[in-house]
C-alpha cells in the first residue's frame, strides 16, 4: 500500500489551506468595494426593479456564503464570470493577456540570472577584488533607482536618443521574430536590472561563505580547477537563498509588471487590471487577483519542493 510521508502531506495541506484563504480574500474584494457593481451597468436613476434584475443576472443577489461557494465552484472550472464592461468571459479576457505578462516575467528572470550568477560567483570567490567592488557599486546604485524611473532612463537613452529600440507597442511573435523581441528589450531590461542586483547581493554572500568550507578546500587539494570548483562544488550548496528569492521574485513579477506594461504600452495583465480598476469592473479585478495569487503560491511551493534536489540532506 502506497503511503505518503509526513513532509509531502504537510506541504499539500499547507498548499490547500493557503489557496482557500486566497480565494476567500479575493472574493472579499466584491464585498469591500465602494459602491455596487451593478451601478456600472445601469444609468443614473435606475429603479429598484432594474437593479434587482441586473443583480440576479450576475449572481449578486444571494447570501454572501452561498455566493462565495458558487463563485469558487465556477473558478475551479475556469468560470470567473463576465466582465461588467465588455460582457466577455473574464477567463477568456485574462488568458488573452496572460501570455504577454508571463513572457515578460520569464525573459527578465532568465536575463537577470544570466547576468547575476557569473558576477556573484566571481565576486564571492574574490572578495574585495575588482569585480566585487564594481558590482557592489552597481548594485547600490541600481537598487536606489525605482523601476519606473529606470524604464524612463532606458527609453530616453536607447529609444529616443539612440533610437536603437522601439519605446512602446507590441507585435506578436507570429508577425516577426526580430520585431517581436526588439519591443521586449527595454521592458525586459527594466525588470531584469532590479532582479539581477538582488540576485548578486544574495548569492555573492553565500558563495563567499561556502568557499571557506572544508569540502571546497578538499577539492582544491585534489587539484580540481577553479571553474569546476565554483560551478560544481560551490554554486549548488550556495543556491538555497537564491532559489528562495527567485521564487518570490518570479511570483511578484507576474503581478508586478503593471507599471512596466503601462510605461511601454504592452497588452498584458497590467493594462487589463488598471482598466478594470478604473472602470470598477470587479469581476475582472477578482479574476486577475486570484490568478496572480494562485500563481504566486504554486511557484513558491514548487521552489520548496526543489530544495532536496540541491541538497539531499533536506529530505530528512
Amino acid at each position: 500500500m502506497l503511503r505518503l510521508s509526513a513532509g509531502p502531506v504537510r506541504r499539500i495541506v499547507v498548499l490547500l489551506t493557503t489557496l482557500v484563504l486566497v480565494s476567500i480574500i479575493t472574493f472579499g474584494l466584491l464585498e469591500i468595494a465602494e459602491g455596487e457593481p451593478v451601478d456600472t451597468l445601469l444609468p443614473e436613476g435606475a429603479t429598484d426593479e432594474e437593479r434587482a434584475a441586473v443583480a440576479a443576472a450576475y449572481g449578486l443577489d444571494g447570501p454572501v456564503v452561498a455566493r462565495y461557494f458558487e463563485w469558487l465552484g465556477g473558478a475551479l472550472t475556469g468560470d470567473l464570470g463576465r466582465s461588467l464592461a465588455s460582457r466577455v468571459p473574464v477567463w477568456d479576457e485574462l488568458m488573452a493577456r496572460l501570455p504577454v505578462t508571463l513572457e515578460l516575467a520569464a525573459l527578465s528572470t532568465i536575463c537577470a540570472l544570466l547576468v547575476a550568477v557569473p558576477i556573484a560567483v566571481w565576486a564571492g570567490y574574490r572578495p574585495g577584488g575588482i569585480v566585487d567592488r564594481v558590482s557592489g557599486v552597481l548594485v547600490s546604485v541600481t537598487m536606489a533607482i525605482p523601476n519606473f524611473l529606470l524604464g524612463l532612463l532606458l527609453v530616453f537613452i536607447f529609444g529616443v536618443t539612440l533610437q536603437a529600440f522601439p519605446v512602446s507597442g507590441w507585435l506578436p511573435l507570429a508577425d516577426g521574430f526580430a520585431e517581436h523581441f526588439s519591443r521586449l528589450v527595454l521592458p525586459v531590461a527594466t525588470l531584469a536590472a532590479s532582479q539581477s542586483v538582488l540576485f548578486v547581493r544574495i548569492l555573492r554572500g553565500d558563495i563567499a561563505a561556502t568557499i571557506g568550507e572544508d569540502f571546497i578546500l578538499a577539492a582544491r587539494a585534489r587539484g580540481i580547477r577553479t571553474p569546476a570548483i565554483l560551478v560544481r562544488h560551490a554554486l549548488r550548496p550556495s543556491a538555497f537563498a537564491l532559489l528562495t528569492v527567485l521564487g518570490l521574485s518570479l511570483g511578484q513579477l507576474i503581478g508586478g509588471t503593471v507599471i512596466v506594461e503601462q510605461l511601454f504600452g504592452l497588452p498584458g495583465m497590467g493594462q487589463t487590471l488598471i482598466a478594470a480598476i478604473n472602470g470598477r469592473d470587479i469581476f475582472v479585478v477578482q479574476g486577475a487577483v486570484l490568478l496572480v495569487a494562485v500563481g504566486y503560491v504554486l511557484i513558491n511551493t514548487l521552489v520548496d519542493l526543489t530544495y532536496p534536489l540541491l541538497d539531499p540532506r533536506v529530505r530528512s
